[in-house]
Order: C-alpha cells, then sequence, then structure tokens
C-alpha cells in the first residue's frame, strides 16, 4: 500500500469522531436534506444496495477465505478477510447501538439504527480487502490502478444507494465510508507487520 493510505486513517478518524459530534448541527442537516433531494428516487443508483447486502457480502467473504485456503492456505489472509469484514461488520452494529441515532421518517423504514450506514461502512471494507488482496503481489500499476478504482467506485455507488432510497442520511454514508476506512487500515497494519516478521525470521533461519 502507498504510505499515505496509513495517516489517511488518522484523518478518517477524526472526521468520523467530528461528524458525530454535529449530527444536529444546521450544517450537517442542511448537507443530509440537499443530498436527499439530490439523489431521492434514483433508481439507477439504488440498484447498487444489492451489493452492499449483509448476505452478499458475507457470502463473498467467505468465497474469498475458501479460495485463499484452497489455491496457497494463506492463513494469515484468511485472518485478514475475517477481521475486516466480519469483525467490521460486528464494529459497525456496536457503534449503531452506542450512538442510536434514528433513521430518516419514511414508509416501510428499517427498524435499525442508522449511524454509521453498514452498507457504506461493511461495504467499502470488502471491496477494499477483494482490492488489497488482488493487488498485494501485483506489479503492473495499471492493472492495480483498475482494480482500486472499481473497488472505490463500487464503494461510492453502493453508499450513495442508501440516500437514494431513504434508508440512510448523507452522513449516516460519510461516517460508514470514513469508520470503514480506519478500520480496513487499522487491520492493513496489523497484516503487514506480520508479513514483515515472517519475512525477518526466513532471513534469520
Amino acid at each position: 500500500m502507498k504510505k499515505w493510505f496509513y495517516p489517511l486513517g488518522l484523518v478518517t478518524l477524526l472526521g468520523f469522531a467530528m461528524l458525530y459530534l454535529n449530527i444536529t448541527k444546521d450544517e450537517v442537516v442542511s448537507l443530509d436534506h440537499k443530498m436527499s433531494n439530490l439523489l431521492g428516487g434514483s433508481q439507477f443508483i439504488t440498484a447498487f444496495h444489492y451489493f452492499g447486502d449483509t448476505k452478499f457480502i458475507l457470502l463473498i467473504a467467505l468465497l474469498i477465505i475458501l479460495l485463499l485456503w484452497i489455491r496457497s492456505h494463506n492463513y494469515r489472509g484468511m485472518l485478514f478477510v475475517l477481521f475486516t469484514v466480519g469483525v467490521g461488520n460486528a464494529l459497525n452494529q456496536l457503534l449503531k447501538k452506542v450512538i442510536q441515532r434514528e433513521r430518516p421518517d419514511v414508509s416501510n423504514q428499517l427498524e435499525t439504527f442508522s449511524f454509521p450506514s453498514g452498507h457504506a461502512m461493511v461495504g467499502l471494507l470488502y471491496l477494499f480487502t477483494i482490492a488489497y488482496l488482488a493487488t498485494e503481489h501485483q506489479t503492473n500499476k495499471k492493472i492495480s490502478l483498475t482494480i482500486w478504482s472499481g473497488a472505490i467506485l463500487m464503494t461510492i455507488m453502493i453508499g450513495l444507494s442508501r440516500i437514494a432510497e431513504s434508508r440512510h442520511y448523507a452522513s449516516d454514508v460519510f461516517a460508514g465510508w470514513m469508520a470503514g476506512y480506519t478500520w480496513f487500515i487499522l487491520v492493513a497494519i496489523w497484516y503487514e507487520l506480520r508479513k514483515r516478521n515472517r519475512k525477518s525470521k526466513k532471513n534469520k533461519l
């Protein structure tokens, strides 16, 4: 990963904290209202919510873990997926229960809490995990850039879909992205430290 990816994780952590502390402020309420009016009802954007569905994400995570095991018995990579997606999903649920922000008031609304958006947070986590593992040993910069660009674009569309169908406020989605990225970076740091330690031990033998 690029070195600047790591300090960006601290920036997103601070951004999440600032957004949480100001979710009732006029500026945030106004942003939520404007984004809802801008995207509300867009069937094209709404369709992307299927890619952020919890069952779909867990299925993809299990397939990745199975693939890592079958191809290379990459147990460290399997743990990476478990921590990013599995623990990340649990962290999202914990944050929702602690913060307890109500969802937008629309008919047939979901009963769970709103902040931060699970689709935005866990969607980022599983897509960034796929991109990270797919480019871990990739030497072609154009291919790596294409993979990461696709992951970022899909992450954005999944998050925006929750605003378009009025399941979340825009601030919920932004918070989900920031919390997701921060958690992803923390797990990536752990993963790369373990990888370096393993290489160091091999070199000593």
